[in-house]
């Protein structure tokens, strides 16, 4: 363990003199990957400063205890020593958790789709409850929402709803959410107050870059038309919006929510290049569970994730099976919780995963 903690100083040190280099100030995009880089590396290196004092409190607490010179100093570091040696296993745990190699994708802020799947009008209905609660509880993070699209339900909700989050380490917390909800309760417009069940998919990509994906201009057909639905005058009777066709995978990106064109047209590259490298990252994903039986992250979009059941006031999300009678607050925002269980259980196999490889 010492000798982990040594090689992460060594390059923490490195990053440390890096960051204040000129020419490194002067790349931004470098900069910013750097001092990522540097926080996550000086919170192993405090942890490795409290676990080196607790190797030193137990070899210093033995010698006095070897001497037996001095009752009262043996009493205290008898004390020092049970204490030290409780304390020493939890260190021991959060570091190798701490060592366990980051994905890169995990700082970067999403493009989340949220559609409507089985069950017609309330299916509509749960998405517009699902994008609520996920503006929510990313506006409790102090992260931003930015909404790209919006496909209106007959009765309300949203058939499809596209929308960006950034904020800090945003795909790392926001992956967890993809895959199929499903709700159980009676719907709005049920007389015999049966039990429905509906369904919504989300979709969580990575906002990627230029540099993440280099996109081919000459395969992107760009269609400019008027925009439709509210939005006022200017909205309605410029051709501000924006529909990228991709003719080599068919993919089609809409976006009508900024009233210049030019800005449309930058939201819906953002989208469509977040779109083709999520296709590559869910590939990858796919071979990483296969190859660990992952169940928390495996890249399969039809998977059921999680139900919401009215009735009972439950949540259970079925990776873990972890059930929470706390819908309320759930469907609230409150989802931290949730999330917090599957970034131990993520977290579990990867370390597994890693003591196997050494």
């Amino acid at each position: 363990m010492l000798e982990k903690i040594q090689i992460v100083k060594q390059r923490f040190d490195e990053v440390n003199d890096l960051i204040i280099q000129p020419d490194i100030i002067a790349d931004q995009k470098r900069y910013i990957q750097l001092n990522k880089e540097y926080k996550d590396l000086k919170k192993i290196v405090d942890k490795g400063d409290v676990y080196k004092e607790l190797l030193d409190n137990i070899s210093e607490a033995e010698e006095i205890i070897a001497d037996g010179s001095d009752a009262e100093m043996v009493e205290m570091a008898k004390m020092q020593l049970d204490e030290a040696k409780e304390d020493l296993p939890k260190i021991e745990e959060e570091i190798r958790f701490l060592l366990i190699p980051k994905d890169p994708d995990d700082a970067k802020n999403v493009v989340v789709e949220v559609r409507a799947g089985t069950g017609g009008d309330e299916a509509s209905i749960f998405a517009g409850d699902l994008y609520r609660m996920y503006s929510k509880y990313c506006s409790n993070k102090g992260w931003k929402v930015d909404v790209v699209s919006t496909s209106e339900g007959t009765s309300g909700g949203f058939k499809e709803i596209i929308f960006e989050v950034s904020g800090e380490d945003v795909y790392g917390t926001m992956k967890f959410e993809a895959g199929v909800h499903r709700v159980q309760r009676v719907p709005q417009t049920e007389t015999q107050g049966r039990v429905h069940t509906s369904a919504a998919t989300v979709v969580v990509m990575p906002e990627a870059e230029e540099f993440d994906y280099e996109l081919d201009m000459t395969e992107v057909r760009i269609e400019r038309t008027t925009s439709t639905g509210p939005g006022g005058q200017s909205v309605n009777t410029t051709y501000s919006a924006i529909k990228l066709h991709h003719e080599p995978t068919g993919m089609i990106v809409s976006c009508q929510d900024q009233k210049s064109s030019h800005k449309n047209l930058e939201k819906a590259l953002k989208v469509l290049r977040s779109r083709l490298y999520e296709e590559e990252l869910r590939k990858r994903q796919a071979e990483a569970s296969e190859k660990r039986k992952s169940m928390v992250s495996s890249g399969d979009r039809s998977a059921k994730i999680r139900t919401y059941n009215y009735p009972q006031g439950r949540v259970t999300d079925h990776r873990i099976g972890l059930t929470l009678y706390d819908l309320s607050n759930i469907i609230d925002g409150d989802i931290q919780k949730i999330i917090d269980e599957l970034m131990l259980a993520e977290n579990t196999e990867l370390l597994k995963a890693s003591d196997e490889t050494i």
